[in-house]
């Protein structure tokens, strides 16, 4: 954490607090914490109201006394930045003060450029367009020269500028012509008409719709530079695998009978701490230094929320039984929809499980959450015409085809971590696990 919003404060100035209590709640780049005071005291000043946002870690937001009478001497308290008391004391007073300024003045208005190279481009295009000279204008761009916006806010507000000279430009027709006339050219070849810049006449165009800016909020910055980052330098790969999810269900219902509620994805968690348990390579992260090795299977799930996406982790998760894991997971999910997540319970993780299908959706590619070396995208099941069995010719009896539900799941890979067979491994292991899902509640 770099920065963060004050997003309300609990206490008030001159209120008294003690230790543990809550003075103001915090908004992270993941969830709301609670900033908790760590001796008694009280509050004197408060130097940052609630909804300021981004305020740098380090940066003080409040102060507080030990003694009531002490509180009084903070009223007018206010923080001096370091850039402003340099400037404060560099500038001089009265007299020295003015001449100053007017020497400042006087040297920030005079251009620093030729007065040919006065106009930027854009500028040089609109004003000659319209016929006019806007060298003389005082330019707001670097240097003093004009940009297309001086030119603008001039016309806008009136001001009248002088015609264009054009004579440099009649002045050159006649060595176009003779140029065209010579002997190389064509004989049928005649001078290009010579348009005027004030006759060119620039179309207004007009839009219809609208439209509103959202501002990004601290999370959606830090998903959108977490997930460049991942696309620019991690290697993905993919590779997708399609398990059969028929005795999965049946198994859910039979559970379903005896009053215990389990979900598909708390069964894939299951599976695939087990999966990671057998192939651990997967379970791995990436530095500079080389592959680092996790002792624990700590799943992260992906967890959606109105301020963006999540991942809670699931501590030994391969430790875990069905009903754990299903207890853990509901309890995470609603805390981070709530933003109740403490930091130390969605940082870090060593494998990520990010599941649409009960969104609709049938397949996806997930993008990998460094430090992590993998993420599995889970989707739908789906009904499918399956063949168990190939077909035999000459044999008695055929196994006939048979309609099941099929879930595809499809693996992100850190290249630098782990290679293709590797992986195949691990899905095998995952497809195994889920085929035969009496072996979860082992």
């Amino acid at each position: 954490m770099e920065a963060g919003t004050i997003a309300s404060w609990k206490v008030k100035e001159g209120e008294p607090f003690a230790a543990g209590d809550s003075l103001a709640e915090i908004e992270t780049d993941k969830a709301t914490i609670d900033f908790e005071a760590q001796d008694d005291g009280i509050v004197a000043k408060i130097l940052v109201e609630a909804g300021s946002k981004e305020i740098n870690v380090g940066v003080p937001i409040v102060v507080t006394v030990e003694e009531e009478d002490d509180v009084a001497a903070f009223k007018d308290f206010v923080v001096e930045a370091d850039s402003g008391s340099a400037s404060a004391s560099a500038a001089p007073s009265g007299e020295g003060l003015e001449e100053a300024v007017v020497a400042q003045t006087s040297e920030d208005a005079a251009p620093k450029v030729p007065k040919e190279h006065i106009l930027m481009p854009s500028a040089r295009h609109l004003s000659q367009s319209k016929g006019l000279d806007a060298t003389g204008l005082k330019g707001t761009g670097k240097d003093g020269r004009v940009t297309k916006g001086d030119v603008i806010q001039a016309l806008k507000d009136g001001v009248e500028l002088p015609p264009l000279n054009v004579a440099s430009t009649k002045a050159a027709a006649p060595e176009v012509g003779a140029a065209v006339a010579s002997p190389s050219a064509p004989p049928s070849a005649a001078p290009p008409a010579t348009v005027q810049p004030g006759e060119v006449s620039i179309p207004t165009i007009t839009t219809s719709g609208t439209y509103t800016d959202i501002t990004n909020n601290n999370m959606r910055k830090v998903i959108a530079r977490r997930l460049t980052e991942s696309k620019s330098s991690v290697p993905h790969f993919y590779s997708t695998v399609e398990i059969e999810l028929d005795n999965i269900l049946a198994l859910r219902k039979k559970l379903a009978a005896k009053d215990i509620k389990v979900s598909v994805n708390d069964l894939i968690i299951r599976g695939s701490a087990l999966a990671l348990r057998d192939v651990p390579e997967i379970n791995a992260s990436y530095s500079k230094s080389g592959v680092k090795m996790s002792d624990s299977v700590d799943i992260s799930v992906a967890v959606a929320t109105p301020g963006g996406l999540i991942t809670p982790i699931v501590p030994k998760t391969d430790t875990l039984g069905l009903l754990d894991i299903s207890t853990k997971v509901k309890d995470l999910a609603t805390r981070a929809r709530d933003g109740k997540l403490s930091p130390e319970e969605y940082q870090g993780g060593s494998f990520c499980i990010s599941n649409l299908g009960m969104f609709g959706i049938n397949e996806f590619s997930a993008v990998i959450n460094p430090p992590q070396a993998a993420i599995l995208a889970v989707g739908g099941g789906v009904k499918k015409i399956v063949v168990n069995t190939p077909y035999v010719e000459d044999a008695e009896e055929q196994e006939l085809p048979s309609v099941k539900s099929v879930m595809s799941a499809r693996l992100s890979a850190d290249r630098r971590v782990v290679d293709e067979a590797t992986v195949a491994l691990f899905l095998s292991a995952l497809k195994c696990y889920l085929n035969k899902p009496e072996l979860l509640l082992l």
